[in-house]
């Protein structure tokens, strides 16, 4: 038995806004004697929308209106109607990601694509929706080979390294095509503030072919520390993007590169210098004649669309099947997350002090957990949530058996959900809609609003 979900994807990015419908199957992969083994075991692609360029007011800044503009298209052409969205997500990305974009794109759109789609950005997760949606996990994972992805578009580049398809880090550098503008004539309309002590370019210049090449390969520099092909310099540490952690490098050895964004398009093709109105097509031939394609590299299944199709096909996951909920109002959106490694009752209440409406408390859980084991974990979440409703996730198998001690314990009427096998950090939000079958479809996202 297998039931089906509408996904919808949208990435707002430096340069371009995408649009992507799917059809998410999920079907029970356990026995007819066994417990119910929830999985998504097919994304299919119903609908792709052109390549827009992203509508802007000024410098940066989105405008929203235009945006909600292409939207309405996008649904128009694909003969979608907009309340028979299920799941997906909407990505801000690149330099469009700043705090004041984000919150007017969540106003914007809030509740217009169907109750479970919602507006993200993050570093982190704009590297693991590209990985994925560039085929290069899927390929790691075919090949056993480790790979570095790098999705590079309008304003960052995005890095997840790959072993075996599991994604084991993430990064982000401000090294895009979109970080210079020119109009028609070569004259630079725009320069990126992050070019600030890397460049002498000013709006208003006309360069020459020349001194952008030479800046393209300072930026290329940056992305060779990152994959581990060059001494790490000062370089590195100037275009890392703080958002996404600490810097780090990459071992060479055995690595393959793989490449998605809109640059990629530019490294095996040769495009005019100006042909998109900026210093993509140069950049992407620096990449070409680099360290980075001088062994083998590949380039993504997708690459403009890369990010899209990872919103629309993979944002989604599957808590586990023995979970446990009562009086749970679904779908939730925008649940804050509050991470801890053990169950405090004081610990508790203190973090959910300061936060007015629901929260969800993450925890590692136990493998194989015992009854008093189960027991301590309840007496602890109750006396922490108090009178709130009681939201747990779990990362090990134990939702199920907690639920039903935490039932025991709080009043029949009070909201409870426990879910697990499913991991949230610190700064996350947890989506979580109705059940299908025994699971309960659930997003993960980071909102990165303060920059």
């Amino acid at each position: 038995m297998s039931e089906r979900l509408r996904s919808l994807g949208l990435d707002v990015g430096t340069t371009s806004t995408q649009m992507i419908f799917s059809e998410l199957t999920v079907e029970n992969r356990a026995g007819s004697f066994s417990v119910p083994e929830m999985e998504i075991s097919r994304r299919k692609i119903l609908y792709k929308s052109p390549v827009h360029f992203t509508p802007l007011l000024q410098g940066e800044l989105v405008d929203t209106a235009a945006l909600r503009r292409i939207v309405d298209e996008e649904y128009a052409r694909a003969g979608i109607e907009k309340g028979s969205v299920d799941t997906g997500a909407i990505i801000i990305t690149g330099e469009t990601s700043r705090k004041e974009n984000a919150r007017a794109v969540l106003a914007e759109l809030s509740g217009y694509a169907g109750d479970f789609v919602v507006a993200t950005a993050g570093p982190d997760l704009e590297s693991v929706l590209a990985a994925k949606g560039a085929g290069a996990a899927a390929w790691s994972e075919k090949t056993g080979k480790r790979v570095l992805h790098m999705d590079i578009g309008g304003g960052t580049s995005n890095l997840a390294l790959i072993e075996d398809g599991k994604i084991l880090r993430t990064g982000c550098l401000n090294v895009g095509g979109r970080l210079l503008k020119f109009d028609e004539a070569g004259m630079l309309t725009y320069v990126s503030p992050v070019l600030e002590g890397l460049c002498a370019l000013k709006a208003g210049q006309t360069p020459s072919q020349e001194a952008v090449r030479q800046l393209a390969q300072t930026l290329v520099q940056a992305l060779e520390m990152a994959a581990g092909l060059r001494s790490a310099t000062e370089l590195l540490d100037a275009l890392w993007t703080k958002e996404a952690g600490a810097v780090w490098t990459s071992p060479p050895t055995g690595t393959v590169f793989s490449f998605s964004g809109g640059v990629a398009d530019c490294v095996d093709t040769v495009h005019p210098p100006l042909a998109f109105g900026d210093m993509g097509p140069i950049l992407g031939q620096a990449i070409r004649e680099s360290a980075l394609c001088r062994g083998d590299y590949i380039l993504g299944e997708e690459t403009i669309r890369a990010t899209v199709i990872g919103a629309g096909c993979h944002s989604a996951q599957l808590s586990g099947s023995t979970v446990y909920h009562r009086n749970v109002r679904f779908p939730l959106k925008n649940i804050p997350v509050v991470p801890m490694a053990l169950p405090d009752g004081e610990a508790i209440r203190t973090a959910l002090a300061s936060r007015e409406d629901m929260a969800v408390l993450a925890l590692p859980g136990i493998r194989s957990p015992g009854y008093g084991a189960v027991a301590a974990y309840g007496e602890a979440i109750v006396r922490g949530f108090g009178d709130r409703p009681v939201l747990v996730c779990l990362e090990q198998d134990m939702a199920k058996a907690l639920g039903q001690a935490l039932a025991l314990r709080l009043p029949p009427d009070r909201p409870i959900l426990c879910i697990d096998r499913v991991k949230l950090g610190a700064e996350s939000y947890l989506d979580v809609a109705a059940p299908i079958g025994p699971a309960l479809p659930v997003v993960v996202k980071t909102l990165i609003l303060e920059r």
